[in-house]
């Protein structure tokens, strides 16, 4: 996957993971357990791809 891909879909997931903690404030208490879940799995693909970022902007280094 080419960085731009990687930063595109990393802005994406910052974006949802802002959502989805606007939406657990404002949720009703049965709701929350549901959308913290959800921001979860979210904060766990941002991880993911800023590592893949970090990784691939790191990579053309290592073959100097």
């Amino acid at each position: 996957m080419s960085i731009r891909l990687i930063a595109k879909d990393l802005y994406r997931l910052i974006r949802e993971v802002s959502e989805l903690q606007q939406r657990i404030d404002e949720a009703q208490p049965e709701k929350k357990e549901a959308l913290q879940d959800e921001l979860r799995k979210v904060k766990a693909e941002h991880e993911r791809l800023r590592r893949a970022l970090d990784g691939n902007k790191e990579s053309p280094q290592q073959f100097r």
